[in-house]
């Protein structure tokens, strides 16, 4: 059998933007067809919340902290490998069709094909543009454009990635693939035709107690961050609007695209691995906040994973991470995952819905976007999660911790309650341990040592250790500093020769 994978992503989609995670109001038909043939998870987080970082882990297997991109507009090093050029250099045929978000340019990219992926078919925003009058180019990025009587599809970006995604799987049907597909929809400026446009029109999200988030014992960035939103009443924060329906309408707009894509895969390679996520969502109000930021509310970081070829109409609560699905795709292709991935593969809980990959995942923040000075600027945040808690340490802040069984909207600030110290502190362990074994650069005692937790106490030299980078695929095997011979162990207590003497 061919080994064939297509990855469908989307920018800005919650979860409870689709009809299948539980909101009959969401027209979404292709990706609810999806999740009752596959297997739908509700529990995965993004790496970090935000465009550029979130898809750094998608596509190198490492947490932003790792590759580099740890906020949007920079660029990976030199050294950072994709998936694609790990599939390629392993001939296997790589197609990258639409935004990528991750070549250190601005928001719609360079316009030029990274290594590892065929050029003919890559497809960037930058692309797009290029292909657009003048005229066009205003009218791609105004909101209004999708009010306009000759509005069709074809002029939409959504519309021009499914057609190259589709003559890609026509093309390539009989041979080993992976491809992707990356829709900015429904992104802003949410560019849609009719019926798309209006049909969500009088909309609003059922209300519920984080709307009345008073953010009173919440870390004060996200006090600030509310603004004026802070003091207004719920019915002003969850309400019906222009903006809010065009941007629903356009997400049912790019299911209709993802449908059309899916139609072709089920006529030409029905056995073929779909993936379909979204690199985060938008608060959309909940909690008094408005867009994305260094917060871990279901709202933004719990995103939507769909995969069908595995089980058929399943559904996964077990944590999962988007640092899982690079060596998932590796091992499905057949691939060796090498050591410097920092998820696991999930092939096995595909294959077997009762397999258990993960007990806890992580995800991070460090800045929203290197150009904007708003946005709270330098924001850090680690978070450990949990089926059922949810621990975040914003690094300048104070902590938050939740109950999510009882307290799903994530209201209750439970970081200080002693009830909670033995399980807080055990997650809080955990996620100490995952900076350290994924060489976080932003790893010190500071995280350790927070009001809440008396046992841990400053030290200058922190775990004592040093971690060397393993990278062996690509990189010659690093050398330990008092030898200058091949590092024997990448993680080793640090003695240095003048330490000794």
């Amino acid at each position: 059998m061919k080994k064939q994978i297509i990855l469908i992503m989307t920018d800005t989609t919650r979860k409870d933007m689709l009809g299948c995670y539980g909101n009959p109001q969401m027209v979404t038909p292709n990706l609810d067809k999806l999740a009752e043939e596959g297997i739908k998870y509700e529990n995965t987080y993004t790496c970090q919340p935000v465009c550029g970082p979130a898809r750094s882990a998608i596509f190198t297997g490492t947490f932003p902290h790792t590759n580099g991109v740890v906020t949007n507009c920079i660029a990976m090093g030199d050294n950072v490998k994709t998936i694609g050029q790990r599939l390629t250099d392993n001939k296997i045929h790589c197609g990258y069709v639409g935004k990528w978000h991750l070549d250190g340019g601005d928001y719609f990219g360079l316009g030029k094909c990274p290594e590892g992926w065929d050029e003919e078919y890559w497809y960037d925003m930058k692309c797009y543009l290029n292909e657009l009058t003048d005229e066009e180019k205003v009218k791609s990025r105004q909101s209004s454009t999708s009010y306009e009587p000759g509005l069709t599809e074809d002029f939409t970006y959504a519309h021009r990635c499914s057609n190259r995604a589709i003559d890609f799987l026509n093309r390539y049907k009989d041979e080993d693939f992976f491809l992707t597909v990356s829709y900015d929809e429904p992104h802003g400026p949410c560019i849609c035709p009719a019926p798309y446009n209006t049909m969500y029109e009088g909309f609003k999200f059922d209300d519920n107690p984080n709307f009345q988030d008073d953010l009173s014992k919440k870390p004060f960035m996200q006090q600030l961050w509310s603004g004026d939103d802070i003091n207004k009443p719920i019915e002003m924060l969850n309400k019906p609007s222009k903006q809010l329906a065009l941007f629903l309408g356009c997400n049912t707009f790019v299911d209709h695209e993802i449908g059309r894509i899916i139609n072709v895969i089920n006529e030409q390679i029905p056995n073929a691995l779909v993936i379909f996520t979204s690199d985060h969502g938008d608060m959309l109000g909940a909690h008094r906040l408005q867009m994305k930021n260094a917060v871990a509310y279901k709202e933004i970081a719990n995103i939507p994973l769909i995969i069908r070829g595995g089980e058929k109409g399943k559904t996964i609560n077990y944590p999962a991470s988007h640092i899982d699905i690079a060596p998932t795709i590796l091992e499905y292709i057949g691939v060796p995952v090498p050591k410097i991935l920092e998820g696991k593969s999930m092939l096995a809980q595909i294959k077997d819905t009762s397999v258990k990959i993960n007990d806890v995942v992580f995800t991070e923040f460090t800045r929203y976007e290197v150009d904007h000075d708003g946005f709270g600027g330098l924001q850090i945040m680690r978070a450990a999660i949990t089926e059922q808690y949810k621990l975040v340490i914003n690094l300048l802040d104070s902590d938050e911790f939740y109950n999510m069984e009882k307290d799903p909207y994530e209201v209750c600030n439970l970081i200080n309650s002693d009830e909670y110290a033995d399980i807080r502190n055990e997650l809080h362990d955990k996620l100490l341990q995952n900076m350290n074994n994924t060489r976080d650069l932003y790893r010190g005692y500071q995280w350790a040592c927070r009001t809440w937790r008396k046992d841990k106490k400053p030290t200058w030299e922190n775990d004592g250790y040093t971690r060397q980078r393993e990278n062996e695929e690509y990189e010659p095997r690093q050398l330990d500093y008092d030898t200058g011979f091949p590092m024997k162990n990448a993680v080793r207590l640090k003695t240095t020769n003048d330490k000794k003497n």
